[in-house]
């Protein structure tokens, strides 16, 4: 296969086409066609990177691996793409047109609740969500600790999904 012998990826994909789809679908929890493109995607990875093992329980172990290591960076791609077009859709990107109207109003209620609150968790906030900093690198910025920094997160998150729960009273 990684000679790239299109018989032998043809009989890989036969043989292990079903197993890779559920280890994709126990994986993610998702639809079928969000598995299917982790499957193509974990199938490129493999093609790619095999090597021979002895015997099929190693082989499937390292497939498992694969298919699961696969599943969560086509995740947090889309986590990121769908942050980057809430972000477009807040401060009234070409994407906000595309947006359904609920979910935009929301978001704009979501930036004004994050503008009112304390200016140094409003920043802190920002700087986790909106710039994607990490933990240590804010806690480095404002001379806390990372759990300093997490706890006030929290609170903050807590707070705001209260405020978001009386808004708009559907389970957010």
């Amino acid at each position: 296969m990684a000679a790239g012998d299109e018989k032998a990826i043809e009989a890989f994909y036969r043989d292990y086409f079903d197993w890779l789809y559920q280890k994709a679908r126990r994986a993610t929890g998702r639809d079928e066609a969000f598995c299917l493109d982790v499957v193509q995607e974990a199938v490129l990875r493999i093609l790619r990177c095999v090597r021979p093992v002895e015997g099929e329980r190693p082989f499937r172990a390292w497939l498992r691996l694969v298919v699961q290591s696969t599943a969560y960076d086509v995740m947090k791609s889309e986590s990121r793409r769908a942050r980057r077009e809430a972000v477009a859709a807040v401060a009234g990107g070409s994407d906000r047109r595309d947006a359904p109207l609920e979910w935009a109003e929301q978001l704009l209620w979501l930036r004004d609740q994050v503008a009112d609150l304390d200016p140094e968790i409003a920043r802190i906030v920002d700087l986790r969500f909106h710039q994607s900093w990490t933990l240590a690198k804010i806690a480095r910025v404002f001379g806390l600790s990372i759990g300093t920094i997490d706890g006030r997160l929290r609170r903050a998150i807590k707070h705001l999904r209260g405020l978001a729960r009386e808004e708009f009273d559907d389970g957010l």
